[in-house]
């Protein structure tokens, strides 16, 4: 099919996921992840292909957020049914009053309708997604990378099954079938027939949707996460956060980028930072410190460039800076975050207090890893993404997000 006629297609399919039940979209959901993990020999053999068509384009670490194993299927499919025991949203009374007059009004959740997500390198997004629009009465219309194409279809293939298992229209949820930009461009200016867009993926894929898009959009992802060191932080506790924040999954936007420390502390803190990140990992993954020039006065890495702090490396890549107060480290990450999240590690309440106040992203942490920021650990079941502006959502978004609102009035003749 061609975007346009998917797209006319996922349109006749609204009413139907507007008016399923709590009870069916659940039974849906169920059989989706039971799909997924009957086809998990022919969604790993498309990965494989996949995967053998990236060798040499993309690097290790975009390498590992391509891969799929039986783990990760395993963990696609209890995410889907980790949605289905979550609250239904549709038709929930957000609130009620009623008038002097007799009248009530009720504002009442309802789908969006047709989503759309543009995303990149990641088929796990693709069972995410899935859940939390049907969960949510929505119909999903899904645009992958090119190079994790093959997986993404086997994996809309299996939840397909599960969907007409059910009764509900396959339509449901769809794969755009052409990976060229022109699609992107379709679903960015499909008015009238998309009625949210989001997009996930790197800066280039984010800005192009927010400056080219007709449709609604929701601009979420790029990660330029900092973790300040001020200098009443438990350092023991600063080097397990930041070795967790940088290193666990370097490819994911609540990966660590900046590192800030606090000059009272520099010089006892950034030689047992380099030994952890870079000595201690010399046979796995060594982590690149780039420098600012007061950090290189204390340990050897290399110097830190002019972009290096406004880059989000996705990579094991970090780059330090050091500071003379916790308001000029407010004011780095003031002028240098994207607002997706940022950590202070500190003993003292008082600044982690300012701290917490002061930095505007959508996930502001005290003594925990940036890399919480996700809707499976803030409870949401899985994510549709991460919100990085303020109007509608913000940070994870999961099922509430991917709902409107509309009043409900009802009477007993009322008239104005």
């Amino acid at each position: 099919m061609t975007t346009l006629e998917l797209l006319r297609a996922a349109q006749l399919a609204k009413g139907a996921l507007a008016a399923a039940s709590s009870e069916t979209k659940n039974a849906a959901l169920s059989a989706m992840a039971d799909a997924l993990e009957a086809a998990q020999d022919s969604i790993l053999e498309a990965n494989r292909l996949d995967l053998e068509a990236a060798k040499g384009t993309i690097n290790s670490v975009m390498l590992d957020r391509l891969a799929l194993n039986p783990e990760r299927i395993s963990g696609m499919a209890q995410g889907i049914r980790d949605v289905a025991l979550l609250p239904d949203p549709v038709g929930q009374v957000l609130t009620e009053v009623k008038r002097p007059n007799g009248m009530v009004i009720r504002r009442t959740a309802v789908p969006m309708g047709v989503v759309a997500i543009i995303y990149e390198s990641r088929p796990n997004v693709t069972s995410d997604a899935a859940a939390l629009a049907l969960k949510s009465g929505n119909v999903c219309v899904l645009r992958g990378g090119k190079e994790a194409h093959r997986s993404a279809a086997a994996i809309v293939a299996a939840m397909r099954t599960g969907l007409r298992s059910v009764g509900l229209p396959e339509t449901a949820v769809s794969l755009v079938e052409d990976t060229t930009r022109a699609s992107s461009t379709e679903l960015m200016t499909a008015v009238g027939l998309v009625d949210l867009l989001i997009p996930r993926g790197g800066k280039g894929l984010i800005s192009a949707c927010v400056a080219n898009a007709k449709v609604p959009v929701i601009q979420t992802g790029t990660g330029i996460c900092h973790v300040y060191v001020d200098q009443a932080a438990d350092l023991d506790m600063a080097l397990n956060i930041i070795e967790n924040a940088k290193t666990s999954r370097p490819s994911v936007c609540n990966a660590e980028e900046v590192c800030l420390v606090h000059s009272a502390v520099a010089e006892q803190f950034l030689p047992r930072l380099k030994q952890r990140l870079v000595d201690d990992r010399k046979d796995s993954h060594p982590v690149e410190l780039r420098l600012d020039d007061r950090a290189r006065q204390i340990i050897s890495g290399t110097p830190a460039g002019e972009q290096d702090f406004d880059t989000e490396f996705l990579d094991y890549i970090l780059a330090v800076k050091v500071v003379d107060s916790l308001e000029e480290a407010i004011a780095h990450i003031a002028a240098h975050s994207t607002g997706h999240s940022d950590a202070i590690v500190t003993a003292d309440d008082a600044a982690a207090a300012r701290f917490t106040a002061g930095v505007d992203s959508a996930a502001v942490y005290a003594n925990v890893s940036t890399r919480f920021t996700d809707g499976g650990e803030f409870g949401l079941g899985c994510e549709m993404g991460i919100s990085t502006q303020k109007l509608h959502a913000r940070g994870p978004m999961g099922l509430q997000e991917l709902c409107s609102y509309k009043y409900i009035i009802t009477g007993t003749g009322q008239v104005r």
